[in-house]
């Protein structure tokens, strides 16, 4: 039973209840339109120690950053410290109620002007955004941003976006959304987007280049103030997927880059549980000019109050409902003010110093694309395993088996095979060294056992799933078994 989990659902019996309700006063009478026509058929019918259960058992079958490395690539899923959920559910945080008056909220809009305050330093741009609700929404408001800039000065022209090849995907996506054609740029072979390859593509029809920085594939743009440079001289903007922010804060500046407009992944960067579809967010910095396009309402002070404005003309408009997702970015306030600016340095150096690291422990045994410095990340490939019948896929089920979840896979694309690992800054020297242990045993098994490798997992509660058929054919909710038919006698 204890490996055969039931659904909630196949729980329980009829009748069975776990929860008490008072009895309601005879005067309430609901409304009609307000009735229910129908009874929660099908419903669980479980008691508190059955779902108790349930729910405990479940959570231990899974792998998270609170019980094991949680190495995904360009996920940046650090340890998210335990004090900031006390933090963020103080009363005066989490009981405030989004449409109070600003005068009784002056605690909270203080805690965003130091925000705002916060990614303006460490960014080195003028301006910040703290609506959008993750990265890809922060990525929409930078084209928003870019196409609002160009209509204010009537300039047509602008309908290309470039990207380079090792983008996230996100990246075309939001340009698309935006109204605009995306063109790709190859990179060079290093991993790394060269100002030729801009030059050859850039013209008065590109509103802007997209760039992340480091990149996906954890390495550094050598070229970026050049590239930048290029880009402003026919015109254009220049946008930067801070995705990566982890691997340079407190030690780069998107603006003395030369960028325009950044976003920030406060869930990655600056520490908040995530994962499975949220909580995030995604705040923009821009530049001076592109200030008056920021969404409403801003964050103003009047005399010795904070207010929220929306007097701005040339605004886009809102973005998001009220502020954001705001316990998100109390957890950010939390994490600078207890890191500060020389713990936010040191984190990111911690970071770097860890995937090189591992760089370095897995370099000879699994093949390296690119010999390219790396940053926060590495990107290893299965091409040397392939002789053996294994694939990237195999080397990651073949991991749940050693307790470890497995890196992003088959990204970026520009790799293929792709092993993309990030340790993150609060892994230990032990735990990394279990990790390599574990993947230099893989590749070992690869050469003398492949398939064992091959049939990963063998551990877990489940052993594989047909991908494809819950791709094509997914069970997305349960329904109740049909009622069996009295026999008419």
């Amino acid at each position: 039973m204890l490996l055969d989990e039931p659904l909630i659902f196949e729980r329980g019996s009829p009748g069975r209840m776990g929860w008490m309700l008072p009895a309601a006063p005879a005067s309430i009478e609901l409304p009609r339109e307000l009735r229910r026509e129908d009874d929660l058929v099908g419903m669980p019918e479980v008691s508190e120690l059955e779902v108790v259960r349930h729910f405990v058992r479940l959570s231990q079958w899974n792998y998270s950053a609170a019980t094991t490395l949680y190495p995904l690539g360009s996920c940046t899923m650090k340890y998210n410290p335990v004090v900031h959920e006390a933090l963020v559910r103080l009363p005066g945080f989490s009981a405030l109620h989004p449409l109070v008056p600003d005068e009784l909220a002056q605690g909270a809009l203080d805690l965003l002007a130091q925000l705002e305050e916060a990614l303006r330093a460490v960014s080195g741009l003028d301006a910040v955004c703290l609506q959008p609700a993750a990265g890809a929404h922060g990525e929409l408001l930078g084209m928003l941003l870019v196409r609002a800039y160009h209509r204010d000065r009537s300039d047509a022209r602008r309908r290309r976006v470039l990207i380079p090849s090792s983008a996230h995907g996100t990246n075309a996506a939001t340009s698309t959304l935006a109204g605009y054609e995306v063109r790709e740029v190859p990179v060079d072979q290093r991993g790394l987007l060269s100002a030729r390859a801009v030059a050859a593509v850039m013209d008065d029809s590109v509103a802007a280049l997209m760039v992340t920085n480091p990149n996906t594939l954890g390495l550094f743009e050598e070229e970026i103030e050049a590239v930048a440079a290029l880009v402003h001289e026919r015109g254009g903007l220049v946008y930067m997927d801070g995705a990566n922010q982890n691997a340079i804060l407190g030690v780069a500046r998107a603006g003395d880059m030369g960028v325009d407009i950044v976003h920030f992944n406060l869930h990655k960067t600056f520490s908040t549980p995530h994962g499975g579809g949220g909580p995030g967010a995604g705040p923009v910095a821009v530049r001076a000019a592109l200030g008056a396009y920021l969404p409403i309402p801003r964050l103003v002070r009047r005399g010795a109050q904070l207010a929220w404005s929306e007097d701005a003309p040339k605004s886009i408009g809102r973005l998001h409902a009220f502020d954001g997702n705001f316990g998100v970015l109390v957890r950010a306030v939390a994490y600078i003010l207890r890191l500060g600016g020389p713990g936010l340095t040191e984190a990111t150096r911690h970071a770097v110093l860890n995937a090189n690291y591992v760089r370095a422990r897995l370099r000879g045994t699994y093949h390296l694309p690119y010999e390219t410095p790396s940053l926060h990340e590495c990107v290893f490939s299965d091409r040397d395993l392939q002789e053996h019948g294994v694939h990237t896929v195999d080397v990651a089920k073949r991991l749940l088996d050693y307790g470890f979840y497995a890196p992003t896979i088959y990204f970026p694309l520009v790799v293929k095979g792709a092993l993309m690992i990030e340790p993150t800054e609060t892994e230990t020297k032990e735990t990394l060294d279990a990790f390599v242990d574990a993947l230099l045993r893989i590749a070992e098994e690869a050469r003398t056992q492949p398939t064992l490798v091959r049939e990963a997992p063998h551990r877990t509660r489940l052993a594989r799933l047909d991908e494809t058929r819950a791709a094509r054919r997914p069970v997305l909710r349960w329904r109740p078994p049909p009622r069996e038919t009295a026999e008419i006698s």
